[in-house]
Parts: structure tokens; sequence; C-alpha cells
């Protein structure tokens, strides 16, 4: 097992999959940081030194992940709701916010945008 920033992941899973699997991380951004660290596309996770994990859990504790990403996310919704904007009061009624018909697939809208009350 090898830990990277907290979380263990087993040595033969491929790098690239297990970067992909933190929250806030995608396809280009874990390609970018295999790039900047040689790290080979196919490289297993179990097959990286002391030396590039540490490195790797470096540049990813600067990075924005995770629970702090989420709560990022969260804050904004909130601060719109807050002012009052046409997104906020969207958000706020659990309807579709970025102009998508609403019509026929509004359950899918309601579903996403489910804002969780206080009480």
């Amino acid at each position: 097992m090898v830990f990277i920033l907290g979380f263990s992941f087993a040595e033969r899973n491929l790098v690239k999959k297990s970067l992909e699997s933190f929250y806030g991380l995608g396809n280009q951004a874990s390609a970018r940081i295999m790039a900047k660290h040689y790290i080979h596309p196919t490289a297993t996770v179990g097959s990286l030194s002391q030396k590039t994990v540490s490195s790797l859990t470096a540049e990813l504790s600067t990075m924005p992940l995770e629970t702090e990403l989420k709560r990022r996310l969260q804050d904004n919704i909130e601060r719109m709701r807050t002012m009052g904007s046409y997104r906020g009061r969207r958000h706020a009624m659990g309807l579709p916010v970025r102009g998508q018909n609403t019509k026929s697939q509004i359950s899918t809208a309601r579903k996403l945008n489910k804002v969780h009350r206080k009480g």
C-alpha cells in the first residue's frame, strides 16, 4: 500500500487512475502532474520511488482538493443565494441554473440542485 495525501492505494493501481480518484483532479490535470514528475502513463503506484511519492504529495497538498473544493463550491452557492442573484434563486428553488429547458427535463435538475435545508 502506498499513501498519497492520506489515502492508501494498492500497488497495482495505475498512477493516473489513482490521481483521478481525488475530487477535483481530472484527466488533463493528472496527466500534467505526471508529466511534471516524469512518470510514465502506464506506471503503477508500486513502481514509484519514495522520493516521487513525497514530491507528488507535496504538489497535491498545495492544490484545493476534496473537502476544501467542495466547501468552496458550497460557499459560492451560498454567496449567490444571499446576494439574491438569479443563479442563487434558481439554486434555492432547485431549478436549472444555466438556462436549460424546464418543460420536460426538470426532474434531473431538481436532483442535481438539491438544497440541503438547515433545520
